[in-house]
């Protein structure tokens, strides 16, 4: 039993290796031997209840303070109740006529695991559906000193995972090191077996810690490598050089500008340009929150490839937000924009819009301007990459919003050119990425940000509304919206939801297997205000399932005034300008992520009066959840948000795990604590693939690369 390939079947038997993958998708010998202790207690080291979260299932060290049995009245049989602590909060667990193993185990002063989902029955905090193993005196000591928790489920608490990582330890043979000896030697690595046995049964906190160490180290090099192995792969292609030219459309377009470039769009702007006029491919991206002048940065360097006789290509996501950058590039551009027209100006190009719903005409049109060169700007959505689009000569690509593409994609435009060279390609992200995640993510690209604000934006106050703890601060919200409208303003509701059939007719949305109730719905809420707290004003609603000219008209309508409250879900978060709406106020806003509730609230304050932003939540205090609502308000700027969003959430889906469908392979790595560590990977892998180009002769590091870290994988997706 050497292989990490091997199922888990022929070791554990059926019904164990079942549960395994049932409960937490684990399937193999490499699965199990690296689902990690997520922490370790040591005996009488109790949990702390406080910080629990809904919805999560934990596994708690406690103690039984009150054992109460109860004769059920509706149906036949007892109830016993079971109340733990960790010396300061209390929880419950019921059991309904099924103690089973556990009646004699549940007595008042034992210690024990409790393993369930935290849940929430008369206000108070419960275990359910929990399972138990209370600590025995004759409990081996050693065992009693040093106790690993897993990451579990139900039917698979900790103490069960723990059974069978030891059972499969007791016949694993260890396997290949892919690191070579003197990489180890010189970095003071204890072998991956070693490694592997010390963090599932550990002898002590050192132990643990250099089995941390060698961990991570695996997981860092493996990004790296995946990363510089991309890196080697791009630079094999050479790309056309575009350097600058005088007197040229870009000349042009500057001396037409409004408004003076700021200091950052200039440097950024430099560095673009001095990275298009070199053979070697560009690969860079760019950060900037909306309104920080992006897309200005981008035609500039589109220009500069114009300038230089070759073709741009500016991709979206959608084809709502292509023809949005079609409409801002036209405009921006003026007669630039319209060669071969009555009126053009001297140094014109054409900009051409292409997307899958164009009429045939318009597309035979558009793909006929792309192949022959007479378009030197391309917008479209992906259906730019597909093979019977053809380009004259395609110098320069710009990606927008590069989280919602497959690397895949990115890398079939560089095949776009005519003569099989590489264009240059920029990404632009409005969502702001720390330095340590855009270092081991973005790792095959240079890395540019304009951190300057929005000009002319006017403050955003915003304030978390904890309504489980102060269920009248709620009444406030509404005469806070109700103040905004009478002072000529406008506001925003957003809900999670859209609804469902029926939910309309509902007293209150129905629970959640946890005890919490869905999530609040547009179709739940909009009625709700307009017969209650904000009764008398002109309330609309927006979805997306909404009919698109339905849709449209509702946004025309807010825009112009005619719409005093406009209750809708995340529809509002990008490509809405309504300056005179002041008031946003986000139900659940615990169901957001913080990179989502940053955008939204962006919606507000855009005109000359202040904004003002309510997250209203029943996350309580103490909580994970309530910590990143309080981050929110505590700061308007995104990328000082996104670094306190990575310190406060849990890590692990940084490589799109959520959105791929597959586990993520990051299980022990930190991009905030391990910095250091993922630089010092980043110059060992640089080092490691110039000495041995695509890790020929070390299979064993390649396989790392490969297994640890798809190329899909290879992309940041926001998580939060």
């Amino acid at each position: 039993m050497s292989s990490f390939d091997d199922s888990l079947q022929p070791v554990l038997g059926k019904k164990s290796a079942d549960a395994l993958a049932q409960a937490l998708d684990l399937h193999t010998v490499g699965d199990l031997l690296r689902h990690y202790p997520r922490r370790y207690v040591e005996f009488g080291e109790l949990t702390n209840i406080a910080g629990l979260e809904i919805g999560e299932h934990v596994t708690i060290q406690a103690e039984i303070t009150k054992v109460t049995r109860h004769q059920m009245r509706q149906r036949h049989g007892t109830r016993t109740e079971v109340e733990i602590t960790d010396g300061k909060s209390k929880l419950t667990m019921s059991f309904f006529n099924q103690l089973g193993k556990y009646k004699e185990q549940l007595q008042v002063g034992k210690q024990g695991f409790f393993a369930g989902k935290v849940g929430v029955f008369n206000k108070k905090l419960q275990l359910q559906n929990a399972e138990v193993q209370i600590f025995d005196e004759d409990d081996d000591p050693d065992l009693q000193k040093m106790r690993p928790i897993y990451p579990a489920a139900a039917k698979m608490p900790t103490w069960k995972i723990s059974n069978c990582v030891k059972q499969l330890l007791g016949v694993w043979e260890g396997a290949d090191d892919p690191l070579p000896v003197e990489l180890r030697k010189d970095r003071g690595m204890m072998p991956l077996d070693a490694a592997l046995r010390a963090i599932h049964m550990p002898e002590g906190w050192d132990q643990i810690g250099a089995a941390r160490k060698r961990l991570k180290w695996d997981e860092a090099i493996a990004v790296q490598l995946a990363l510089a192995l991309r890196r080697q792969a791009a630079a094999a292609r050479p790309a056309p050089a575009c350097p600058c030219k005088s007197g040229g459309i870009m000349d042009a377009f500057d001396a037409r500008l409004p408004f003076e470039l700021t200091a950052g769009q200039k440097e950024v702007g430099e560095a673009i340009a001095a990275d298009l006029a070199s053979t070697h491919p560009m690969n860079r991206l760019l950060q900037g929150e909306v309104g920080s002048g992006k897309t200005i940065v981008a035609l500039r360097a589109m220009l500069q490839v114009v300038d230089s006789g070759r073709q741009a290509a500016m991709l979206a996501p959608t084809e709502v937000l292509a023809a949005q950058h079609a409409r801002s590039l036209q405009e921006m551009l003026g007669d630039l924009a319209q060669a071969g027209e009555l009126g053009s100006a001297d140094q014109a190009t054409r900009l051409t819009l292409l997307t899958g719903s164009l009429p045939a005409a318009a597309r035979k049109q558009a793909l006929l301007d792309a192949a022959s060169g007479a378009a030197g700007i391309v917008v479209g959505t992906h259906a730019l990459i597909q093979d019977k689009v053809s380009f004259a000569d395609l110098g320069f690509v710009v990606v927008d919003e590069q989280h919602r593409f497959g690397v895949e994609q990115r890398d079939a435009l560089r095949t776009r050119a005519a003569d099989g060279s590489s264009p240059h390609v920029l990404v632009m992200t409005a969502t702001p990425i720390p330095r340590t995640v855009a270092m081991t993510v973005y790792g095959d690209l240079e890395t540019s940000a304009l951190r300057e604000l929005p000009r002319g934006r006017s403050p955003i106050a915003t304030n978390v509304v904890p309504v489980a703890e102060k269920p009248q601060w709620l009444d406030r919200v509404w005469q806070r919206v109700r103040e905004e409208i009478a002072n000529g303003h406008q506001a925003y509701v957003v809900c999670p939801r859209i609804g469902e059939a029926g939910s309309e007719e509902m007293e209150e949305p129905p629970l959640n297997d946890d005890g919490r109730r869905q999530p609040l719905a547009v179709e739940e809420v909009a009625p709700m205000l307009a017969a209650g707290p904000l009764k008398g004003l002109r309330i609309a609603v927006l979805h997306g399932k909404m009919p698109a000219d339905d849709k449209d008209a509702r946004m025309r309508a807010f825009a112009a005034g005619e719409v005093d409250v406009l209750v809708a879900t995340t529809v509002v978060e990008v490509g809405v300008n309504v300056p005179n709406a002041t008031a946003m106020v986000i139900m659940d806003a615990d169901r957001f992520g913080v990179s989502q509730l940053h955008q939204l609230r962006g919606r507000v304050g855009r005109g000359s009066a202040p904004g003002l932003c309510l997250l209203v939540s029943e996350a309580f205090e103490g909580t994970t959840t309530r910590e990143r609502l309080d981050a929110v308000a505590s700061t308007l700027d995104g990328f000082e948000l996104a670094q306190l969003d990575l310190e406060i959430r849990r890590e692990g889906d940084i490589l799109g795990a959520t959105q791929s469908g597959r586990k993520s392979q990051l299980k022990m790595l930190s991009l905030l604590r391990d910095s250091e560590m993922i630089a010092e990977a980043r110059e060992e892998a640089q080092r490691l693939v110039a000495a041995d180009p695509g890790l020929t002769k070390s299979l064993g590091l390649r396989g790392m690369a490969e297994t640890l870290v798809d190329s899909e994988r290879a992309e940041y997706l926001q998580k939060a």
